[in-house]
């Protein structure tokens, strides 16, 4: 069993979770928020260790997952991820009511516009390719840590005219400038676009997640950080409900959109500077969702390198929703799923080179589950290399394989010059 906690009226639901599906199972129980909160951790993460005995003394095996012996050391990592699953519950607003039924209404009828549009069959034609970005505003930043360049552009995106929730879209009004961290080097050398996960987007935390001083100092690379909507300096003013990815569907439609037009503005950028030198794209939980994306419609990129990505985004708030099964908001999830064939990576073709393409993921991961989210995108890219490591979802930047993996397949994609230094201690 797991416990869930309901924003929306102070309790706890309780759940059974498949550990081949990552589905949740709900009921109710009474338990206040503040001891949920402080219990529900614990209780996840050791039963999730007990699972992974299960699993390894089966003679069962998941295919394309490899199965280690459990350690405490291992349930730990479970743990860290626990403990930021939590956060999320206990932070993030939970619609009820008319919220409930506005959302439902709109995805009804984005549902209707999509189907008519013919984008449920055809989901590129729903990306519609942005215009070269020309114009940019540039600022040198310097902080005790590191000195960088910050980037923004006019976005210019805009939902498509008709879409449910495109006025509310529009009204955010600091998301309509793209921002940017930027390293670069003075001479010509190639780019790498580094996409961070939810609640990131702040210079600190994605230069040190995203070891930018490695990639740019060591490895030689220009590196560029595009924030995401709703994310960082783009949700100031943004009343707080308002979240990328969050409950409200057209919201996560729209965001994931924009997401894509201002990265594919951000290339075509790039590439004038110099046409000869590759531009490769990463991406770390969400960013990897949105890398795959921007990996099925551009063309010309030498590699995707997708760390811990979520696949179908509206899958995994179902499974972290813990709805009960008498919950109003399970008609709105059922039907978001269909609304999210548009945006999702299952649904595109890949553009890059199969020999670009690269996964990598944690074996203990809580977040997004492995089988029922990184094995679909495996399986649908042709089953690329992928490199599991024995940690958390939040895991990655700590993991030494993990940072092997990302210079190997920077070599392999022309990226980097192989004599050029591994990371400290890998």
């Amino acid at each position: 069993m797991e416990e869930v906690t309901s924003a929306s009226t102070g309790h706890v639901a309780t759940s059974d979770t498949d550990e081949q599906t990552g589905r949740v199972r709900s009921s109710r129980f009474p338990f206040p928020n503040p001891l949920a909160a402080a219990v529900t951790p614990f209780s996840r993460a050791g039963r999730f260790y007990v699972q992974s005995w299960r699993r390894y003394l089966s003679p069962r095996r998941d295919g394309g997952i490899p199965v280690v012996r459990p350690t405490v050391a291992f349930a730990g990592q479970a743990f860290l991820d626990e403990i930021v699953l939590a956060g999320f519950r206990m932070l993030r607003p939970t619609g009820v009511g008319d919220a409930v039924a506005r959302t439902e209404q709109e995805t009804i009828a984005a549902l209707e516009l999509y189907q008519q549009a013919g984008w449920c069959e055809q989901p590129e034609r729903f990306f519609v390719p942005p215009p070269p970005l020309l114009d940019v505003t540039t600022r040198t930043v310097e902080t005790r840590r590191r000195t960088y360049e910050r980037l923004s552009f006019e976005s210019e995106y805009e939902p498509q005219p008709g879409e449910p929730g495109r006025a509310r879209w529009l009204s955010y009004a600091a998301n309509k400038r793209a921002r940017v961290w930027m390293l670069r080097h003075d001479e010509p050398r190639p780019w790498l676009v580094c996409v961070h996960g939810a609640s990131m987007g702040r210079p600190d935390l994605d230069h040190t997640l995203f070891r930018t001083r490695w990639l740019h100092e060591d490895l030689g690379l220009n590196v560029v950080l595009p924030v995401l909507p709703l994310h960082g300096p783009r949700r100031r003013g943004v009343w707080k409900g308002a979240m990328f990815p969050g409950e409200d569907i057209l919201d996560n439609v729209h965001g994931t959109a924009q997401a894509v037009w201002d990265i594919r503005r951000l290339v075509s950028w790039i590439r004038p500077q110099d046409c000869a030198v590759p531009i490769g794209i990463t991406g770390i939980s969400l960013g990897g969702y949105v890398a795959s994306l921007v990996a099925s419609l551009e063309d010309g990129l030498a590699c995707a390198i997708l760390g811990v990505p979520a696949v179908d985004l509206f899958d995994l708030i179902e499974q972290h929703a813990g709805l009960a099964p008498d919950d109003e908001r399970r008609r709105v999830v059922t039907l978001a799923k269909r609304v999210g064939r548009v945006v999702s990576p299952l649904a595109l073709t890949p553009r890059v080179p199969y020999e670009g393409r690269f996964i990598y993921a944690g074996l203990a991961d809580r977040l997004v589950h492995p089988r029922h989210q990184i094995l679909r995108l495996w399986e649908h890219w042709g089953r690329p290399e992928i490199a599991w490591y024995e940690g958390s979802h939040t895991g990655f930047s700590r993991s030494k394989p993990v940072g092997r993996f990302m210079r190997e397949a920077l070599v392999r994609s022309g990226l980097v010059d192989p004599e050029r230094p591994a990371l400290a201690g890998h």
